[in-house]
Parts: structure tokens; C-alpha cells; sequence
């Protein structure tokens, strides 16, 4: 390992210039590498430090020493600084035009100095509405410019009391933006709240301004947050909940306080109800209330009289599907007329198998009977992708869960439909059962009536969902629910490699790589550097080369993990610069480390509700605004603008984590896998992976790590109990009060 030099410190002194650029900035800390033209020179010079909060082209008096680093050079490392409003044209327009102000750009800054000069800044503070004499710019843009304005001035005040805490610019807004004028008081007296209001805010970052803040360290609003935050760290793991001993385990570091000292508040916590405590399982309360709403509400369709499909109690199936199998064009299989009947006549069933085992079909079936006795149906799926898909393959609309269940944002719940305002439909088909975590799921089956039948379709031996919950796999291992395991692969589907390896990888089986084979292919390599070189290559020329697929729509990377060669972090830097280069008629923005320009794909990774995009969604950079200071991104053909602000929301998507990609299909798919992926070689990962592809699977990588994943079938157990609560009794669970 190379010995890292530390900087030799010249001699420590004042330098005042004005900022010319910022190259990085760490938006945790404020760490930022800038260019700053000192003052009286005509080159500029590196600085190094905690500068959070600085714009460009404000005028800066830094204090601190010179140093020479191995790799960078001489550069100025800063201790402290002030700031000054810049003082000279040039320094204004830099400073104005900067994304300081949402509707000033670089071209409206530049309008706005050449018409007051020097005395700017002082206008924007007097009298803004002097904005109006400025050519082209009217009323509407003067008002915003003057209000943002206003506000930067506030975000300032709260700027100065932060950077002596190392508190980044964008947080500084952020909080602005969540407490207005109290926003120095909240910091002040109850830094932990920050991590619980606002999105991105973690313990860690509030628990770094709470220490130099002097907060006691064993304070009971810290160790309760950490508590908190811990359990939610696990349940974006996937579990449900936590037993008191894992809790705490994960606690124990986070605050790095004894046991002795922390376990006291998990019980004040319970009492408060900030937890619920329920034989050794610590819950968060929306867990738990769905957990339970979920089993309830399935026990309650499957036993509650009232069926709206009682007609297929009574008709003669073996007509129905002479029928069927007479005009269709299709044969079904006895196997698939049980899963016909069952989903017909049991009020709640499970249809699941994997890739060409014909769920389609089945599906296609149940709808053409039910249209044909004027039955109503309703299709939906977790992600656009897959609802896009399920319409295609039945020829009826089908929606995303999210907008079946009609979100308002003025509404007091966050669905239309719910228990009071029910979802009016005979049958209600849900495909991609895998990934619909536990919360979803209850704000589903509260929307249905209990006289209506529902089909969940899915691939039990798929990854389970991003968020917790094991639904689907759980509801099948009840054995309450009646479930149909479709196990034969058709003889269609057997000329397709992509099919039959999947199913060899699932009977764990090596896959086939054979030399005529035309949509299932391995580059062998074992070097990470060498292998991402492959993948690049891959994306950028051999595959469109080839088989003419398009390099920007059609391919998609999927890998196990984010760090390393072939993490997705590294193949998103890579295949961006690769496929979509910084170009100087191509507008573009940085936020953090990440540069997002215009053409570029990605990836929501939070459910935003107000603008219904959701956790997994997938789109493209249509257009960046630099006036309005706004990302307009095409997801599934619908606009929809991102502030600059939200850009925290996005990520890069030319790779993207297996995990991910689940109920998302794409034309192409290639799998880096290499034995440093060894901690994420799983069966049901590299599975999931594979049935991603529709046309073209190419893996790139180690043979030793495809056998490991292979042969690992050890699912990571999710702490969950939907199987537990789904076997006891309806009548059962009316007598505990705290399932009402």
C-alpha cells in the first residue's frame, strides 16, 4: 500500500481574491477544492478546506497556510474565511449568474450588471423593483428574482451562523427551506430534529453539528434519534422490524455509548409510541400497522361473504375453456386451466413461475372470460416499466400501483382510494408481486372491496422488494392463500438462451454460454479494471455493431454493487463521459460531485408524491433551465421538473444495481460479475438479473464468480411476520385490540 505524504506546511498567512471556480465540494462537510484569482495577480491558485457556503465570484479573505501536496502542488489550505460581496463587474456577474438566484442565469446577470454596474448588489437590497427597467425583464420574472433575493439574504444570515460548523450550502437551504426564521433556533437547540425532517439529513451530519454545538453526548434526544435511525437503516435493509439485541447492536457503534446507557430510552421511546414493542419486536409504527393491515385484509376478502365473481362458481369449465383453447389460438395446459379456475373462483390466489412458464397467458385468459360475463378488471404494477409491459401483453390499461390508488396532494391521506373510497372492480390483477413492499401493499388492499377477487403475479424466486417486506414469498409460504406454481417452460420459450439459463441458474445450475447461441453470451475476465473496460466497449460499439441496438435507449448495465471497477458509481462516470460528453453546446449542472447534463439517464431514488415519481422510476435529462434553475426529466414520456435542489433525489442510470432493476425489462443487459462482488453472489440475484433481458444477455466477468452465485441459494433473511400473521384466525385477531 503506498504511503500516503501529508502536505509540508510553508507558512501561514491572509490571502483575499475572488472565487473563480468551485472543482469540488463535499455537500456533508463543505470540503471544497476552488480556484480562487488572488487579489493584484492575474493567475488563479488551488485552495483547499471547509468552505461551505461560498458562491463564485464572491470575494473571499482566507486565512490559513501554503503547502505543498505529493500529487496536487502548492496549494492554500484554509482554516478560516470571510466573505465579502464582490466589488467589480466581472466578480457580480459571476456572483449573480452562479445559481445563487432561481431566475437569474449567466445571460440575465449579464443584462442586470450592464444596466446598474457597480451598484447591483445594492439595488437588489434597496429597491428591486428598479429590476423592471432592465430590457427584458418583465413584471413576472422581476418578482421572482426580487423574492429569491430576500430569501438568499435570509439563507445568509443562517449561512453565517453555520460555517463555523462545517455545515454545507445546500443544508443551509435546505433547513431555510423547512424552518424559515426559526431555522436558527431549531439548529441551535435541537440539531437531532434536522435528521428526522429532513430528506438527506442523516444522524451522522446532525450528530456532527450537535457535538460542536457542545450537545452532551449521552444527551436523551440524541441517543433516541440514533435509536431511530438505526431502525430505519434496517428497514431499508428490508426488515420489518427489530429485536431488542439487534437494535441495539446497531445502535451501540452509531453512538459509541454502552448499552447500559442506551437500552433505558428504547423504553421511553415505546411508551411514547415512537415505537411498538410487540414480543421482542421493535417496530416502527407504519411497519407494524402494515404488517398487521395486510394479514387482516387478506383474511377479511378470503372469509367476509360477498363475491363478485360468484358466476364462475356455477359455469361449466370445460366449455370455457374449449372456448378458449378453440379461438384463442392457444392451448392451455391442465395446469394453467387450475390457475385459471383459481383465480376465478378463490377471492384471494397467487400465480407465480418464472420466465416463459406462460403467466401471460393465464392472465390473457382470466380477462378474456371475465369480459365476456361483463366483469370488470383492473391491472397494476409497482414501476411504469412493468405496468407499460402488462398493457401490452393483455391489450388493456394498466396503471402503476401509485396511480391506481389516484395520489392528491391536497388530500389529508395520501391515496384517493382508500377503505372509505374503494377501487370499483370485480377482479384486480397485480403483476411484479415480488417488489411491492409491506407499506405499499397495505395502501393497496385497503383500497379493495371485500367482495372483489385479487391476483397477485410474480416470481417468487426473484429478488424481494427494495423496500421491507418479503410480501409475496410470505403470503405463499402461509399456505393460507391458495397459490399455483407454474414449473414448465414452453416450447417457444426454449429456443430462447436468456429463458433457459434463467431456469438453470434457479435449479442452480452453471449457465450455457454455446458458440450458436445468438442472445446469451460471457466475455470471460477477471481483472475488475480490465472487465469494466469490456462493459464500456460493450455499450459504446461491439452490441450496436452488432445487433443494432441503440447504445443511449436500449442497453442497460446491471451489477451487483457500487464501489469498485464495476461498481455503479465508476460504470456511471465512465459510460457518461463515454456516451454522453460534457459539450459546450449541451447545457449542464453540477450538484455535489455528479455532473447531470442534458441527455443524460437516470434514476429517481425517493418517492416524491407531490410530482408522482417514485423510488426506481428511470428517465432521461430532456432539458436544463439555467435561468429557472430547473431539470426537466422525461420519465415514461411525462415532464416532469426537478429543482436543483432535488437533484440529491437523482442518480445516474447508465448502470444501475440489480436490486433496482426489478419490474423494469430492457432490450439488452450486460452483468459485470467478478469474485469482488463476493459479499452480493447470490442465486436470486444473478436470476433476477438475467430475466431483465428481453432480446440479449451479456455477461462479462469470472466463471468462479458466476459458480458462487449459482450455487449460493441462501436468501438474507428479512425480519418480517406478514406468514405468522396471516396463519392466525381472523376471529383471533378481532379479540387482540391491537389489530382493530
Amino acid at each position: 500500500m503506498q504511503k500516503q505524504t501529508k502536505p509540508m506546511t510553508l507558512f501561514n498567512q491572509d490571502l483575499e481574491g475572488v472565487l473563480e471556480r468551485i472543482t469540488f465540494q463535499n455537500e456533508e462537510n463543505g470540503y471544497t477544492v476552488a480556484k480562487i484569482l488572488p487579489k493584484g495577480k492575474i493567475q488563479p491558485i488551488t485552495i483547499v478546506g471547509a468552505l461551505a457556503g461560498v458562491q463564485i465570484g464572491e470575494s473571499v479573505v482566507l486565512h490559513g497556510s501554503w503547502a505543498n501536496h505529493s500529487q496536487y502542488g502548492r496549494q492554500f489550505e484554509v482554516h478560516s474565511y470571510e466573505v465579502k460581496l464582490p466589488a467589480t463587474l466581472e466578480g457580480i456577474r459571476k456572483y449573480l449568474g452562479s445559481g445563487l438566484i432561481k431566475g437569474v442565469g449567466p445571460a440575465t446577470a449579464k443584462k442586470i450588471v450592464d444596466f446598474f454596474g457597480l451598484e447591483t448588489l445594492e439595488m437588489l437590497d434597496q429597491d428591486p423593483n428598479r429590476i423592471l427597467n432592465v430590457p427584458g425583464v418583465g413584471p413576472n420574472k422581476a418578482a421572482i428574482i426580487g423574492k429569491a433575493w430576500q430569501e438568499q439574504q435570509q439563507i445568509k444570515d443562517i449561512m453565517l451562523f453555520l460555517q463555523s460548523h462545517g455545515v454545507s450550502a445546500s443544508l443551509a437551504i435546505k433547513i431555510f427551506k423547512q424552518y424559515g426564521d426559526k431555522s436558527i433556533q431549531i439548529v441551535r437547540h435541537s440539531p437531532y430534529q434536522l435528521a428526522r425532517d429532513i430528506f438527506g439529513v442523516g444522524f451522522k451530519t446532525a450528530d456532527q453539528l450537535a457535538v460542536k454545538l457542545g450537545l452532551p453526548t449521552d444527551s436523551p434526544d440524541r441517543i433516541q434519534t440514533g435509536l431511530l435511525y438505526a431502525l430505519g437503516n434496517l428497514t431499508n435493509e428490508g426488515h420489518c422490524f427489530a429485536t431488542r439485541e439487534q437494535l441495539l447492536t446497531e445502535t451501540m457503534p452509531l453512538l459509541d455509548l454502552a448499552k447500559v446507557i442506551i437500552a433505558p430510552e428504547i423504553d421511553k421511546l415505546v411508551s411514547q409510541e415512537a415505537l411498538i414493542e410487540e414480543e421482542n419486536a421493535l417496530y416502527l409504527p407504519p411497519f407494524f400497522h402494515s404488517e398487521n393491515g395486510v394479514a387482516r385484509k387478506i383474511l377479511k376478502i378470503m372469509t367476509e361473504k360477498g363475491d363478485r365473481l360468484a358466476i364462475f362458481r356455477k359455469i361449466n369449465w370445460q366449455l370455457a375453456f374449449a372456448a378458449i383453447d378453440s379461438s384463442g389460438g392457444i392451448q392451455l395446459t391442465d395446469q394453467q386451466k387450475i390457475a385459471v379456475q383459481t383465480a376465478l373462483t378463490e377471492k384471494v390466489s397467487v400465480l407465480t413461475g418464472g420466465p416463459g412458464t406462460g403467466k401471460s397467458t393465464i392472465t390473457g385468459s382470466i380477462i378474456r372470460l371475465l369480459k365476456e360475463r361483463s366483469c370488470s378488471v383492473l391491472l397494476a404494477a409497482p414501476t411504469g416499466r412493468a405496468a407499460k409491459r402488462l398493457s401490452e401483453t393483455t391489450g388493456l390499461e394498466a396503471k402503476t400501483i401509485h396511480r391506481l390508488l389516484e395520489f392528491k396532494p391536497a388530500e389529508e391521506s395520501i391515496f384517493v382510494r382508500d377503505r372509505e373510497n374503494p377501487l370499483d372492480a370485480d377482479m384486480i390483477i397485480i403483476d411484479e408481486t415480488s417488489m411491492v413492499d409491506i407499506i405499499l401493499m397495505n395502501h393497496l388492499l385497503n383500497a379493495i372491496e371485500t367482495g372483489s377477487h385479487v391476483l397477485f403475479v410474480g416470481d417468487k424466486d426473484q429478488l424481494p422488494s427494495v423496500g421491507a417486506g418479503n410480501v409475496l414469498r410470505d403470503m405463499i409460504e402461509s399456505t393460507v392463500i391458495p397459490v399455483v406454481v407454474l414449473d414448465t417452460i414452453f416450447r417457444q420459450a426454449e429456443d430462447s438462451y436468456i429463458i433457459v439459463n434463467a431456469h438453470r441458474i434457479n435449479e442452480g445450475e452453471l449457465p450455457q454460454f454455446p458458440k450458436d447461441a445468438s442472445d446469451f453470451f460471457l466475455f470471460a475476465e477477471t481483472d475488475a479494471t480490465k472487465a469494466a473496460d469490456w462493459v464500456v466497449d460493450l455499450v459504446n460499439e461491439r452490441i450496436e455493431q452488432k445487433f443494432g441496438y441503440n447504445s443511449l435507449h436500449d442497453i442497460q448495465v446491471l451489477t451487483p454493487m457500487h464501489r469498485g471497477a464495476t461498481g455503479v458509481t465508476a460504470l456511471n462516470e465512465r459510460l457518461q463521459e463515454t456516451l454522453n460528453p460534457g459539450n459546450p453546446q449541451k447545457a449542464e449542472v453540477k450538484h455535489g460531485t455528479r455532473v447531470f447534463r442534458e441527455g443524460d439517464r437516470v434514476m429517481q431514488i425517493r418517492n416524491d408524491y407531490e410530482r408522482q415519481i417514485f423510488n426506481g422510476d428511470l428517465g432521461v435529462i430532456q432539458k436544463i433551465d439555467t435561468e429557472e434553475h430547473l431539470v426537466i426529466v422525461n420519465f415514461e414520456e411525462r415532464l416532469v421538473p426537478c429543482e436543483i435542489l432535488q437533484l440529491e433525489e437523482l442518480v445516474h442510470a447508465y448502470a444501475i444495481s440489480i436490486h433496482k432493476s426489478q419490474g423494469s425489462e430492457f432490450p439488452v443487459v450486460i452483468i459485470p460479475l467478478l469474485m469482488q462482488h463476493y459479499m452480493m453472489l447470490q442465486r436470486n440475484l444473478i436470476y433476477t438479473a438475467v430475466t431483465r433481458a428481453r432480446k440479449l444477455v451479456v455477461m462479462v466477468g469470472d466463471k468462479r464468480a458466476i459458480g458462487m452465485a449459482v450455487r449460493n441459494n441462501k436468501i438474507a433473511s428479512r425480519n418480517t411476520k406478514l406468514k405468522e400473521r396471516l396463519q392466525i384466525p381472523l376471529a383471533e385477531k378481532d379479540s387482540k385490540s391491537v389489530y382493530k
